[in-house]
């Protein structure tokens, strides 16, 4: 899968534009497929109208500039089942978090915890946006399994998150990094 699939996906439930894509693939329900880039998202648009998988419209807007809408065609609609039949790529995790924990015996303790503190918020938070989601009366069930899915990672993670945060902030440095010349 890759950022073009992505659109199309996107696309296929419905027509929109470029940034409500962007928005979409870096921070709505999409962000969690695929990663693509604002820089990504406008080529792979570009790409997918060169070769009559979407076509697009310029639509006015009162007091704002025009706006490029886009659809997907029917060859559109092919191309991406025929992308979803494929064979799947690995799950890919990344984890800024988890690059700070290996390096947390680096940092100083009263940081750490409050970074622990916001990580483990941040979890409650995704949660709760999941448990939204799910509410959502235009759910299909393919996306309420999505989302069951998202929730029993989510909350696995959070168990474990709160079983062992301790750890963490233990391994942490008691006293700040002093520099050398003091």
């Amino acid at each position: 899968m890759n950022v073009r699939t992505l659109c199309l996906s996107i696309l296929h439930e419905g027509e929109a534009s470029g940034y409500d894509i962007r928005r979409m693939c870096t921070e709505g329900e999409f962000a969690y497929f695929v990663e693509a880039s604002y820089g990504s998202i406008y080529p792979a648009l570009a790409r997918l109208e060169d070769d009559g998988l979407v076509v697009s419209r310029v639509e006015q807007q009162d007091g704002k500039p025009a706006r490029k809408v886009y659809s997907i065609t029917e060859a559109g609609r092919t191309a991406f089942v025929a992308e979803l039949s494929g064979p799947l790529g690995e799950d890919v995790f990344r984890s800024p978090f988890l690059l700070f924990a290996r390096f947390v015996h680096l940092l100083p303790r009263d940081l750490v915890e409050a970074r622990t503190n916001e990580f483990l918020q941040r979890s409650v938070e995704g949660l709760k946006r999941l448990d939204e989601a799910a509410a959502d009366h235009e759910c299909t069930p393919a996306d309420r399994w999505v989302i069951s899915y998202g929730r029993a990672v989510l909350t696995v993670a959070e168990q474990y998150f709160r079983t062992h945060m301790h750890e963490l902030n233990d391994m942490a440095r008691a006293e700040p990094h002093r520099k050398a010349a003091e």
